[in-house]
């Protein structure tokens, strides 16, 4: 059973529920009104990066060659400043 969000029209409010596609809505937790309607949710758009442990793997990588970088970059520039070359 997918899970559906819906909003009440007479109280306006927001809720979850497990029901079947052809299922009539259930009715509304804070005021027990049967008018409701169900919200479309909307979909991740198809250029978004997943976010698997690849993706972390990945993260962790660049991370580190940015930290090497760094300290690459300090280490010539405090030769730089002794008058040395790097």
């Amino acid at each position: 059973m997918p899970l559906y969000e819906f909003e009440c029209e007479e109280c306006g409010g927001r809720f979850e529920e497990l029901v079947g596609v052809d299922a009539s809505p259930p009715p509304c937790p804070s005021c027990a009104s049967v008018r409701i309607r169900r919200l479309f949710s909307e979909v991740a758009p198809p250029g978004r990066q997943p976010r698997g442990a690849k993706v972390r793997s990945d993260e962790s990588r660049r991370g580190e060659r940015e930290a090497g970088h760094q300290e690459r970059l300090a280490r010539d520039l405090a030769k730089r400043a002794k008058g040395e070359r790097p």
